[in-house]
């Protein structure tokens, strides 16, 4: 009996070790990815077999994009029309302020890359906490009259879920048209009694890459971390809360929670509904009629829903199932390129590859004011400590380094330049939202806008502690070997 146990145990090892090498070759010679991330892979698969193993089954594997692209015709048309919009806007020089005819550069750069289309029909309200972000956006739920997109990366059917849950089963049964969409493996404790109840209650529900009877997911590495809600083409949501009492402050290990979320109501919330929908499409397969939601004589047009401002925004998303291209990180490094006085950052994750990296040092050189922020507690240990190393990195080129309140934690992902430009979205400044997940982000052309995110900024700087170069190079040994092991990892956290 011992010798088939040693047979099998040997057996199972060799194949282990012949996955491992296979992956290796594909990883080199067929995938491509970017050097950084094939090396982690090759280094934790060469190092530690077994573990290399089930990590990359778990969080390695490569996405299919066949079956994306096979259902995008569609919508390839509409965004393929919005960007001749765009283009048009741009050649008519008189129809712009001045704000928006110096950014050109990057606008083009949005719209080559991603089809964002550039809007300026549009009002947006900033909301820097949880209460007032909930408070607005049950308020404007129950206003729905005729449909109700909302998808969230996490969902919980707690105190502020199970409040939403109801907006939204009491529009169901007056007629409105509802649907969800959630993450499966970031809304996995959303439960199936409070699934089953919405589905019975007349709401669509659709689970982003479902997970194998909630335990086993197969894509797991690839999740759809956006957060939008779309109420009747006229008002929509973006930014970083999801659904969860931790979001308004309720949880004692997070403390007070501080993320940013946006309000817009104009033209931009077609480009956002544009997003949600490919997301739907995907996941549900459901036949959609789009001349409901995108054609002139649609809702969003005939009941009104224009703006009183001029702010120019385009909705921009990125994820692996479109292209090879990283576009909102290249909107984060076009911004940093055009920064002449300052460039603040908010991000709870702070994970670089070297293109951002060499950006933010080149601006540092250029008498930029780069001023980063990062939470001064961990939700994910190693994320934390790798962006710990890389904010650390860019103290000794002249940036400054801002830990948020020890009794809070900052969740927001903003960007802000020369109260010009800002970023407000779901991505975080780090390699996961850039590569691996479904993200979106509302890119602002606005001074008024940019100048209260600044502001916003500022305030949280009240908050935090600012870590300089001698505070941070005399930590200890422990955080050091922390740091370093958790950078090397950090191409595949």
């Amino acid at each position: 009996m011992n010798f088939l146990k040693e047979s099998w145990y040997e057996i199972l090892v060799t194949l282990i070790y012949i996955f491992n090498f296979l992956v290796i070759i594909n990883l080199i010679f067929r995938e491509k990815r970017n050097i950084e991330t094939t090396v982690a892979w090759i280094l934790i698969l060469s190092t530690v077999p077994p573990l290399g193993f089930v990590m990359y089954i778990a969080f390695g594997r490569g996405i299919s994009k066949d079956n994306m692209f096979k259902i995008k015709e569609t919508e390839d048309k509409i965004i393929k029309d919005n960007i001749l919009s765009t283009y048009n806007k741009l050649q008519c020089k008189d129809s712009f302020d001045p704000n928006l005819m110096d950014h050109r550069d990057m606008i083009y750069s949005l719209a080559n890359s991603n089809f964002a289309n550039l809007t300026t029909n549009n009002d947006i309200k900033i909301y820097d906490n949880g209460e007032e972000f909930f408070s607005n956006l049950l308020s404007e739920l129950k206003k729905a009259k005729y449909y109700i997109n909302i998808q969230f990366y996490i969902f919980k059917d707690d105190d502020i879920g199970n409040k939403i849950i109801d907006v939204l089963l009491e529009k169901a049964r007056e007629g409105v048209e509802v649907r969800l969409l959630y993450d499966a493996v970031g809304s996995r404790l959303l439960t199936d009694k409070s699934i089953l109840k919405l589905k019975k209650g007349g709401v669509k529900v659709g689970a982003f890459f479902p997970s194998f009877m909630k335990l086993i997911n197969f894509n797991l590495n690839y999740r759809n971390h956006r957060k939008i809600v779309v109420i009747d083409g006229k008002t929509g949501f973006i930014g970083g809360n999801n659904v969860g009492d931790e979001y308004l402050g309720k949880n004692s290990k997070f403390g007070n929670w501080r993320d940013t979320h946006l309000k817009l109501i104009g033209d931009s919330v077609m480009d956002l509904n544009i997003v949600f929908l490919l997301d739907w499409r995907y996941t549900t397969k459901e036949d959609l009629d789009f001349s409901i939601y995108f054609n002139e004589n649609c809702l969003s047009k005939s009941e009104g829903s224009t703006s009183s401002s001029n702010t120019g925004i385009q909705i921009v998303s990125s994820g692996p199932d479109i292209t090879d291209l990283d576009e909102i990180k290249f909107g984060y490094i076009k911004m940093i390129q055009k920064a002449k006085k300052y460039v603040y950052i908010q991000s709870p994750y702070f994970i670089l590859d070297k293109t951002l990296t060499e950006t933010l040092k080149i601006a540092c050189f250029s008498g930029v004011d780069v001023r980063i922020m990062v939470p001064s507690k961990p939700d994910h240990p190693f994320v934390y400590w790798a962006s710990s190393s890389y904010a650390g990195e860019l103290l000794k080129y002249g940036a400054k380094l801002y830990n948020y309140d020890e009794n809070g934690f900052l969740h927001a992902k903003t960007i802000v330049i020369d109260d010009s430009i800002c970023s407000i979205g779901t991505a975080n400044m780090d390699i996961r939202s850039f590569e691996l997940n479904f993200e979106v982000n509302a890119f602002i052309y606005a001074s008024d806008i940019s100048r209260q995110q600044r502001i916003i900024f500022e305030k949280d700087m009240i908050k935090s502690k600012e870590i300089t170069l001698e505070m941070y190079n005399s930590r200890s040994t422990s955080t050091k070997i922390k740091e370093s092991i958790s950078r090397l990892l950090s191409p595949i956290l």
